[in-house]
C-alpha cells in the first residue's frame, strides 16, 4: 500500500493568518470531539461537500440515552483492547453519527469528504464506502489495517494532514 498522500489545499492563506480548508475542516473536527462522552477517546467528525459543512458527529451514547460518562464505561471494566469488539459499547463513532445526522435530515454525502479527528475504524470504513464518500482526511493515526485495506480497495482517498 502507498504511503499516506498529502491532501490538496493544506497551506495557509496569503497573509499566513488563514488556515487552508483543510486545516479549516480538521480544526472544526478537532472543536467537535469536545462534545464527545466517550471516556477513552474523544473523536470528532464533519461531513463536507463543496467547502460546506452537510453534518457533523461525535463518539457518543444514541440520542437519550445515558452516556458513559454516567454510567462508566463497559469495555474499561471488561478490559477491551481499543480498536477490538466494537460492537461492546454504548456509543456510536463520530463517523457513523455524522452520516446518521445527515441521513436523518435528507442530506446526501455522496461525493462528500470526511474530516475526521482519527483513522476510521473497519465498522466505519464500511460505512463510508455504501455512503459514498469520496474522502477521508485524517488527523490522528488510530490505524485498522483491514478499514485502511477496504478504503484502498474502494477507490475511497485517505489522507493524514
Amino acid at each position: 500500500m502507498a504511503d499516506v498522500k498529502q491532501p490538496e489545499g493544506t497551506g495557509t492563506g496569503t497573509r499566513g493568518k488563514r488556515p487552508g480548508w483543510n486545516e479549516y475542516f480538521s480544526d472544526i473536527a478537532h472543536l467537535i470531539s469536545r462534545r464527545s462522552t466517550c471516556m477513552r477517546r474523544s473523536v470528532g467528525a464533519v461531513l463536507v461537500r463543496d467547502k460546506r459543512v452537510l453534518a457533523t458527529g461525535y463518539n457518543g451514547a444514541p440520542t437519550g440515552l445515558r452516556h458513559c460518562l454516567d454510567l462508566g464505561c463497559m469495555r474499561e471494566d471488561m478490559k477491551i483492547p481499543s480498536g477490538e469488539r466494537h460492537e461492546l459499547c454504548r456509543g456510536l463513532h463520530a463517523e457513523q453519527n455524522a452520516i446518521i445526522q445527515a441521513a436523518l435530515h435528507g442530506v446526501s454525502v455522496n461525493g462528500a469528504t470526511l474530516y475526521c479527528t482519527n483513522h476510521p475504524c473497519v465498522i466505519c470504513a464500511k460505512m463510508i464506502i455504501n455512503a459514498g464518500i469520496a474522502e477521508v482526511i485524517y488527523k490522528d493515526g488510530y490505524m485498522d489495517q483491514m478499514a485502511r485495506e477496504m478504503l484502498h480497495e474502494a477507490g475511497v482517498a485517505v489522507f493524514q494532514l
